[in-house]
């Protein structure tokens, strides 16, 4: 017996045993409105502010996820859950505060949008800070993630149009990698002055990807064009940070 008829008598038998696995969790409410919404990486909140059900619908099956359930999940199964959720409430944060010109201008006196607390999960409130900070960094250490959270800036990675999925996650996670480095604006490699130009984000979470590789640049290079990987298997190069665009990374309704 090779190991496919194996595995398939072994899930057979066990449910006949009346062994439950839990399914994975339904992001197709996520996905419907960013496949609406979402063009070339930018939301139109116009239309998602006059078309919010779907969005809040989702974020109330999120909050309705038991902590003791999500434990129970595979890591690719959280991973990808908390990057949706922090996306999501991310969205609808602006949407409640649309027209807006970027999301620092909802702090005001209540100080960071990132702190407030505007978030549901496992029955408390918390912040998109908590999120990212207190459980994805944390509890989640793959660098790649940072490609995946969009802070509703146009500085940010763009905003993928679909919902990230644990089958797909490793996938997904490198198409933004690809994407974003892909941004020359932001992210690029300028081989005659031995100088990578990249974005603030790998400045403010260098730890992070020093962690994983050793370096930003051995981090940074298998997401880059093959010219660039060959520039940059060619020994160190310096890095330059690039400007960090705040303005919302909003689209004109069409």
């Amino acid at each position: 017996m090779n190991r496919k008829q194996f595995f398939s008598v072994w899930v057979a038998a066990a449910l006949a045993l009346g062994v439950a696995y839990p399914a994975e969790f339904n992001h197709t409410a996520l996905d419907a409105s960013l496949k609406k919404h979402v063009r070339d990486g930018r939301v139109s909140y116009t239309a998602l502010k006059a078309d919010p059900k779907p969005l809040n619908i989702y974020l109330d099956a999120l909050a309705a996820v038991a902590e003791k359930e999500f434990n129970g999940w595979p890591e690719k199964e959280r991973l990808a859950f908390l990057i949706n959720l922090y996306n999501a409430a991310t969205m609808k944060l602006i949407v409640d505060h649309y027209p807006v010109k970027s999301i620092k201008d909802i702090g005001g006196f209540l100080g960071s949008p990132w702190k407030q607390e505007v978030v549901r999960l496992f029955g408390k409130v918390t912040t998109l800070h908590e999120i990212e900070h207190g459980i994805i960094r944390k509890q989640y250490p793959d660098p790649r993630a940072h490609f995946a959270l969009v802070c509703a800036a146009k500085g940010c990675p763009p905003l993928r149009a679909e919902a990230f999925l644990a089958a797909r996650l490793d996938e997904q996670l490198d198409d933004q990698g690809r994407v974003f480095l892909g941004q020359m604006q932001k992210n690029r490699v300028d081989p005659g002055a031995r100088t990578i130009h990249l974005s603030p984000i790998f400045k403010w979470f260098n730890e992070d990807f020093e962690k994983r590789s050793g370096s930003v640049q051995k981090f940074v290079s298998p997401f880059f064009d093959d010219a660039s990987r060959r520039a940059l298997a060619d020994g160190k190069f310096s890095i330059h940070h690039t400007d960090y665009d705040w303005s919302l990374n909003d689209r004109p309704a069409k």
